[in-house]
Parts: structure tokens; C-alpha cells; sequence
């Protein structure tokens, strides 16, 4: 320890501003944390069955929030949504999101039928489901600033079959990576 009194005096504003540096840092990772999450992507957990196969119960992904501002959603996009004001009625609070595929474009007429879903009176071919859906609905016109749309596990899916469309400013973003469990890691 040195009996010099200059020295002694010089390491407390030093180690004053490391704290204020560490504070300031701290501030602005928290700051660039919020708009991140708020403007850019979030991550965010599967809690059901259906969207499965596509994504299982615990999935973890990442939810990508800008291009829907450079673009419209697109057929067969994995949107995370706030549950519309139908779901809301029914006690779903409206800071929940659920995970559904658009099937169904403003304009276009949905149908399902003889376990398919026919868009504008065709067929769709789906490969990323396991089965048919074993119910029927009436052909239906999606309204615009709407979609239509259905988890991929169709049989154990409540979505747009049962409680009609959803409005476009419901839509959090897509699902754009899933990064848990690693041997899934990949993007949608």
C-alpha cells in the first residue's frame, strides 16, 4: 500500500466512472433489448398440439415482426397472432398469441370438404400435415384486411374453422426460426 496520499485519492473517481459506464451500458442493452423485441423479433414458446407436425409442444422459435411491414402475409406464412375479437368474447386475453398457417387470402373462397381444403373450388395440397381434416365447412369468402387460417395438426386445431378470420393488424410476425430443440434448429 503506498502512503502517497495522490494515489489513494485517484482510484475511487475511477472506479466511480466504471460504475457509471457499466450503469450507462447497462441502460442502453436494456434499451436496444426493448426495441428488439418490440420492433424486430421475439422469441416465443409452443404450448400445443396444433400446429404439429410442423411444430411440436415446446418448440422454441423466433418470431420475425418486420417484413409484414414491407409485404403483405403470403399463403402457406406461419403468422403468431393476438387471438381476434371473437376469441377475446370467449375469455383469451388478448396479450396471448397463437401460432396458425394462412390458408386463406383476402378474396379468396375456403371450403373444406371429403378431409381437403379447396381454395377458390381446388384442392390444396398440403404436405406438412399428417391428416385430413374429419369435418366440414361451407365455403366461405375471406374478407379483406382478413385471413384465413389453420393449424397443421387440422383435426386438434381451434383457428379460423371455428372462429372465423383474422384481422391482418392481429398478426405479431412469422415464424421464421425455430431454434429449440437443436435438432430441429432451421428457419420456416
Amino acid at each position: 500500500m503506498s502512503s502517497d496520499p495522490s494515489t489513494q485519492h485517484s482510484a475511487a473517481p475511477e472506479k466511480r466512472n466504471n460504475w457509471l459506464e457499466n450503469l450507462q451500458l447497462l441502460a442502453i442493452a436494456l434499451f436496444l433489448a426493448f426495441l428488439i423485441r418490440t420492433f424486430i423479433a421475439e422469441p416465443r414458446f409452443i404450448p400445443s398440439s396444433s400446429m404439429e407436425p410442423t411444430l411440436n409442444i415446446h418448440d422454441r422459435l423466433v418470431v420475425e415482426k418486420i417484413s409484414y411491414y414491407l409485404h403483405p402475409p403470403r399463403f402457406g406464412d406461419v403468422v403468431v397472432f393476438h387471438p381476434p375479437p371473437v376469441l377475446i368474447d370467449q375469455g383469451f386475453r388478448y396479450d396471448q398469441a397463437f401460432i396458425k398457417r394462412i390458408i386463406g387470402l383476402p378474396g379468396q373462397q375456403v371450403e373444406i370438404r371429403n378431409r381437403t381444403v379447396y381454395i377458390d373450388g381446388m384442392p390444396l395440397k398440403e404436405s406438412y400435415i399428417a391428416e385430413g381434416p374429419d369435418y366440414v365447412m361451407p365455403s366461405v369468402k375471406v374478407p379483406e384486411g382478413s385471413f384465413f387460417v389453420m393449424g397443421d395438426n387440422r383435426n386438434n386445431s381451434r383457428d379460423s374453422h371455428i372462429w372465423g378470420f383474422l384481422p391482418k393488424q392481429n398478426i405479431i410476425g412469422h415464424a421464421w426460426l425455430r431454434f429449440f430443440p437443436i435438432d430441429h434448429l432451421g428457419k420456416f
